[in-house]
Parts: structure tokens; C-alpha cells; sequence
């Protein structure tokens, strides 16, 4: 009773005035101290045991029981000296000391251990395999946990819940949507679905794998979801981009009167930065002073980084450097924010700070440098840091990192070497450099290389409609009209539109969303004279547009009036 209710030191207060122990006694102690994660006690219990019983009372219930309680990496060793003593007794044979000894070597994370057992293992039930298959999904290797998931199938053992909810998690790891809906039909079948564990775990499934309407279908099957499930669902729309639907997430899970935790406040956090919602951000700070969070990661990263996305460099900084400790993701967030906000200088002292302070930059961190090159027009110091990459920290440059060395050369007007650069990359980078190359050309107004580039593209079979402009555009400007239509036959044979622009601005906790082409803006009025008065005054300032860019007969006298 003791044990059950957790009261294990009261509990061993009346085993050590107990005049005789039988097996079940010694179990049912070394059971409550391995339910209370008191490995050491258990195992000091054990030996005990061993010492005063002399060999006798040594059954698998007494093995399970010590077994149980081994569940960390440094245990190991101690894991295996038991189950050197099971076999010994010939006790490795019984189902439950095999699954025991399976689990327990997957707990302290030695998975060969664990599937040599189970491979040797004669009697394996659903407990094995469902510990061998959460085993390989806990630590990242979900094609094996799968294979060995198809295994258990042709074996003709059925899996109980908990052997679906690792596979469905190791679907969810390795973005494999078809297993995955393989795993909600089985789960159908075998009549699962509704059960809360295997749901939770669809739900995850489906957010991480991009199916944000399937996960949305299974979390509203769900009648009171718990702050797992809430994050996994609010998680999954940041991931797939829906940010204001995460936030409208969060006011109902704070509606429902479920309390967050740290990872619910870093996705809604991560939802602020890519709005650039700074007044429901500071909400968030409040939220997480109210809920007596730290500053730890992984809220203090997720929280500077928002004020430093939104342009509010001070009060990250202040976040930031009242972390108790950094990992390279807040550091990176910290400099990305610097050099975003027109102070690429201080980004890169903070870089000099952080490899000060020992932690090792990854391959975002020289992103966000060779970004702060860029704005900054730091040619030379730009291929430092490229050259860098590989030479001190053994980091391999990827398309990003080539992407920023090309804006660098293209911004500095250093086209032709950006070409050069483009031409000798290692990286399949598609049609990415490409399309920088040609809007720098365009902007540096030199046609020829434009055009040289825009056609590189065409020859990829791009499907930007960006593309397609700035060379028909480029072919205007130089006059060859017959080009001019053959880039927009081209366009139009593959099927490319032209996706209208957008932006928005929040004013006094109310965002205003514009769409090209858009009138149906309240203060649509209001607007337009605004903007007559802009132009008015961008031409007293001698403010000349530039027409050339554009075909004759697209140029409108209301296309006039407005430039």
C-alpha cells in the first residue's frame, strides 16, 4: 500500500521490521523505489536480497522489478550485470524478464543491446515489440522502427496502443505521411482511433507532416485536450506557415483554461516573429511573467529573437543577455535580428562574442553574417566568413550560403563575378542564384547579363512568375519586342500567373491587410489621398519613374497620373 500511494521510505521503515521476507515482499520494495526513479535504492535493495537470502527468492518478478528502475545511460553497465545474473538462473527464457531487459536497454539508450536481446529472445508478445519500436523512434532512427514495425505484422502479433503510438511517431520524425495514414487506417481497424494516446499521437503526425487539415480533424475529435496536444496542433501551424491561425489557437486553448508550457510559448512566440506582431508578442512576455516562466531555453531564445524580428532590438538584447545560458539558436537569432535592423556592425562583434564565450556557430549562424555583408556591402569580409565556414569549423557551404555570397557580389555591382561564382558553384543550386543575378542585373540596369540569366532560368523551366517579368522587362528595355513575346508565350504555355502583392502594417492592435487591385479597404478614400500627396511631394523632391522597364502600349495615362 505504501509503495502504490508513493510513500516508499514509510514503506521501507515496516520492510526492515518485517521478521521474514518471501519474494514477493523484496519485489514489491525494489517496485516502489523504481516507481519513485530511485535506481540506486533499488539496486542496493537487490544486492542486499542477494546477500541475506543467499541465492533463494531470486524469481523473474524480483528481476523485473530492479530492472524497472534502471532507466539512464549511466545504469547501463549496472543493466548488464543483472542480466548476466538472469541468465545465470535461466530466467531470460521468461517473456517478462526478456521485455524487461529489452526496455530497460532501450531507456538507457543502448539500442544494439536491446535488439541483440530481442533478436535472442523466443517468446516476444506486443510489450517487445512495441519496446524495441518506440526505442528505435525515441532516438531518431524511425526507418528501422518502421521496418521492424512490418516485421511484427508478418509475424501475426497484433500491436497494442502503445506499440502504434511509436510507430505513428516515428512516421511523424521522419515525415513519412503514406505510413502515417497506413497507421490511421490499422489503427481504425483494429479500433484504436478514439483511444487518447493513439490520437494525440495522429494529431502530431499529421501537423509535423504538413496536413494541417488532418491533424485539425482529429484534434476537434478530441472533447479536453490536454497542453500536449494543444502544443502539438498550435506547433504545426507555425510550422506550416498559418501563424495568425496559431495564435487563434492559443486564444482558445487559454479560453479553455489550459495552462501553456515552455514549448506552446515558443511556437506562439515563433507565430509574433513571422508576423512581425509586436503587441501580441509583448502579451506573450506577459503571459509568460504571469506563468513564472524562465528565461531558459527554449522560451528566452524564442522570445528575444521576437523582439529582435520586430524591430525591437533593445528589449531582445535585454532577453538575451538575461538568459542564463545560450545555445547557438539564440545567438543566431540575436545576430540575424542585428543585421535585419540596419546594424550589421554590432551582429558581427556579437558573433566575435559568441565564439568568445566557447559556443560553435553552425551553418545559419554564417547565413545571418553573410546577410549582414550584404546590407552592409562587405565584399571582403563577406568571403572571409565564406571561406571560413569550411576552414575553422569544417561546415560544408550550402545554397543559402552561396545565395548570400552571390547577393554580396550582385549588391556591390561586382555582376560579372557573381556570374563567374554562380558558374564554379559545387552545390546544386537550381534556380536560385540565377534569379538574384537577374534582378541585380535589372536594378544595375545591365541588360545583356540580364538577359543572359533570365534565360538560364527559362532554360530550368522556372515557374516564377517574378522570372518571367524581370526578363520581359529587361527584353523591353532593350527594344526586342520579339523576345518580350516570346517570354510571355512562354509564360503563359507553362501555366505561370502572377501572384498579386501584399503587405500589412498593425495600427493600435488592428492590422491592415492590402492586396494589388484591392478597393474594399474602409478607408479606401483616405488612402488613395494619401498617396496622391506622396507622389506630389516625391516629385517636388525631382523624383523621376522609371518607364523604360515597361512596353509602350501598357503605359496608361492613369499608369501616368499615378507614378
Amino acid at each position: 500500500m505504501y509503495c502504490k500511494t508513493g510513500l516508499v521510505f514509510e514503506a521501507r521503515d515496516l520492510f526492515d521490521e518485517m521478521p521474514e521476507r518471501n519474494a514477493v515482499s523484496w519485489a514489491t520494495m525494489i517496485s516502489g523505489y523504481a516507481s519513485q526513479e530511485l535506481a540506486d535504492e533499488a539496486f542496493e535493495l537487490f544486492k542486499l536480497m542477494r546477500h541475506e537470502e543467499k541465492g533463494k527468492n531470486e524469481n523473474e518478478f524480483v528481476f523485473t522489478s530492479v530492472l524497472s528502475a534502471l532507466t539512464c545511460y549511466m545504469l547501463v553497465n549496472t543493466g548488464r550485470q543483472v542480466h548476466s545474473l538472469a541468465m545465470k538462473n535461466g530466467l531470460v527464457c521468461i517473456v517478462s524478464v526478456a521485455n524487461a531487459l529489452v526496455t530497460m536497454y532501450v531507456k538507457c539508450g543502448s539500442l544494439e543491446d536491446a535488439l541483440k536481446t530481442f533478436e535472442l529472445s523466443g517468446n516476444k508478445n506486443s510489450i517487445t515489440w512495441s519496446a524495441m519500436v518506440t526505442g528505435f523512434a525515441q532516438f531518431g532512427d524511425s526507418d528501422k522502427a518502421l521496418k521492424l514495425f512490418y516485421d511484427m505484422h508478418q509475424s501475426g502479433e497484433l500491436p497494442s496502443e502503445f506499440t502504434l503510438v511509436g510507430v505513428i511517431n516515428a512516421c511523424s520524425d521522419a515525415c513519412a505521411i503514406v505510413e502515417g495514414r497506413q497507421m490511421h487506417g490499422y489503427s481504425l481497424k483494429l479500433g484504436y482511433e478514439l483511444q487518447l494516446y493513439v490520437l494525440s499521437a495522429l494529431v502530431d503526425m499529421y501537423a509535423k507532416c504538413g496536413s494541417i487539415v488532418d491533424a485539425r480533424k482529429g484534434f476537434e475529435c478530441i472533447q479536453q485536450p490536454d497542453v500536449v496536444l494543444w502544443t502539438s496542433i498550435i506547433t504545426g501551424y507555425v510550422q506550416n506557415g498559418d501563424y495568425e491561425g496559431a495564435l487563434n489557437l492559443y486564444g482558445k486553448m487559454q479560453l479553455g483554461g489550459v495552462i501553456p508550457n515552455d514549448l506552446t510559448m515558443a511556437s506562439v512566440l515563433k507565430a509574433c516573429s513571422n508576423l512581425a506582431a509586436l503587441d501580441q508578442g509583448k502579451q506573450m512576455h506577459a503571459g509568460i511573467i504571469k506563468y513564472n516562466f524562465s528565461l531558459e531555453i527554449p522560451i528566452g531564445s524564442a522570445l528575444s529573437a521576437m523582439y529582435a524580428k520586430c524591430g525591437s532590438l533593445d528589449d531582445g538584447y535585454r532577453i538575451f543577455w538575461r538568459m542564463p545560458a545560450r545555445d547557438v539558436i539564440s545567438w543566431n537569432a540575436m545576430i540575424s535580428g542585428l543585421s535585419q535592423n540596419g546594424r550589421g556592425n554590432e551582429g558581427l562583434e556579437l558573433f566575435e562574442k559568441m565564439c568568445l564565450e566557447g559556443t560553435k556557430p553552425d551553418n545559419v549562424t554564417f547565413v545571418n553574417l553573410l546577410s549582414a555583408c550584404s546590407h552592409m556591402g562587405l565584399v571582403d569580409r563577406g568571403w572571409v566568413y565564406f571561406k571560413m565556414m569550411f576552414d575553422e569549423f569544417n561546415i560544408a557551404p550550402t545554397v543559402e550560403h552561396y545565395a548570400c555570397m552571390v547577393d554580396i557580389l550582385s549588391r556591390a555591382g561586382k555582376l560579372h563575378e557573381a556570374k563567374e561564382f554562380i558558374e564554379s558553384a559545387t552545390v546544386d543550386h537550381g534556380l536560385c542564384l540565377w534569379r538574384i543575378l537577374l534582378a541585380a542585373s535589372k536594378n544595375h540596369r545591365d541588360y545583356d547579363l540580364g538577359a543572359y540569366a533570365g534565360e538560364k532560368l527559362m532554360e530550368l523551366g522556372s515557374l516564377e512568375s517574378s522570372a518571367y517579368v524581370l526578363l520581359s522587362s529587361i527584353y523591353t528595355a532593350l527594344g526586342k519586342w520579339e523576345d518580350v513575346e516570346r517570354v510571355r508565350g512562354m509564360m503563359k504555355a507553362r501555366g505561370v500567373t502572377k501572384e498579386p502583392g501584399c503587405s500589412w502594417i498593425e495600427l493600435k492592435s488592428l492590422t491592415h491587410v492590402f492586396v494589388v487591385g484591392d478597393n474594399m479597404h474602409p478607408q479606401i478614400d483616405e488612402i488613395r489621398l494619401g498617396l496622391k500627396l506622396l507622389t506630389k511631394l516625391m516629385k517636388d523632391e525631382g523624383y523621376q519613374p522609371l518607364l523604360d522597364s515597361l512596353p509602350p502600349e501598357t503605359i496608361s495615362d492613369d499608369l501616368k497620373g499615378i507614378i
